[in-house]
């Protein structure tokens, strides 16, 4: 949000016109916000797996930003300025091109199926035949309420929302297009986001393999996991739920082999 304040030259006994406020940049919390943000959090519930750290643990950017009046969309939406900024391939906006470049690669929602012999037939089957699933009214939902939650995560983390798509520094075509992603000093951060209609004891292994593959296209150690609960697609939660996933290199290898065998596939016609 734009915080507005009266200006310098206002006297404090006048009432104050529209005309006499000035925008307030937006700049990095004081040292104090860590044990404020760990207060707030602390009653939400949360778990963890091997894989995961509590997301009640301080997530405070290295290097705060400011930002002007003017480019609140900016804020929202950063374009990467770090090493990752030269692997960008496209932005989501261009729906056609985005769709087309991902068509070409393996990108993080083909990884979340890698896993067996069968699956990575299914995959390349489908990059060359294509996929008759074009959503549903859960996915429908999901896309209605990622915004919405995209918002709690930058102001409760300080992680915008990102629409481009990025490839490996590895291989042109190994693909992902996190829902989030901050850069820390030298750290780059991302941020999933999901929408579920049922309780979860664990996070399922497909949106593990999901978090891997971005964190392995992106140059990333950790993702925060966040996700929000609806019953007949209304929100349950009062605030999304969130955890730590970081990077794990032996499941990454795993997948980077799968999608290899995947691309082979669909260099032959699957």
């Amino acid at each position: 949000m734009v915080i507005f304040r009266p200006t310098a030259t206002e006297s404090s006994d006048s009432r104050p016109s529209a005309d006499d406020f000035a925008p307030l940049a937006l700049a990095e919390l004081d040292a104090a916000q860590p044990e404020e943000m760990k207060r707030r959090t602390e009653s939400f519930e949360s778990y963890v797996i091997r894989q995961t750290r509590p997301s009640t643990l301080p997530s405070v950017p290295v290097e705060g930003a400011v930002w002007k009046s003017g480019i609140l969309e900016e804020l929202r939406n950063p374009r990467p300025k770090g090493p990752v900024a030269q692997r960008i391939v496209c932005s989501s906006d261009d729906r056609e091109n985005w769709l087309a470049e991902r068509r070409r690669g393996i990108t993080a929602t083909d990884a979340a199926r890698l896993a067996t012999p069968t699956s990575v037939r299914s995959v390349a089957s489908d990059k060359v035949y294509g996929n008759s699933f074009s959503g549903n009214a859960f996915t429908d939902f999901g896309r209605q309420r990622e915004p919405v939650i995209a918002d709690w995560v930058l102001q409760e983390h300080g992680i915008a929302a990102c629409g481009l798509l990025f490839r490996s520094a590895d291989n042109p075509r190994h693909l992902a297009t996190p829902d989030g992603l901050a850069e820390w000093g030298d750290e780059v951060v991302l941020a999933e986001i999901k929408t579920v209609n049922k309780p979860w004891k664990r996070i399922p292994r497909n949106y593990l393999r999901q978090v891997w593959w971005q964190q392995y296209v992106l140059g990333a150690e950790r993702t925060l996991f966040v996700w929000e609960r609806h019953e007949n697609f209304v929100v349950q939660d009062a605030e999304p739920k969130s955890v730590w996933i970081d990077r794990d290199d032996a499941e990454i290898a795993k997948l980077v082999t799968l999608a290899d065998e995947v691309l082979a596939r669909v260099k032959h016609g699957a």
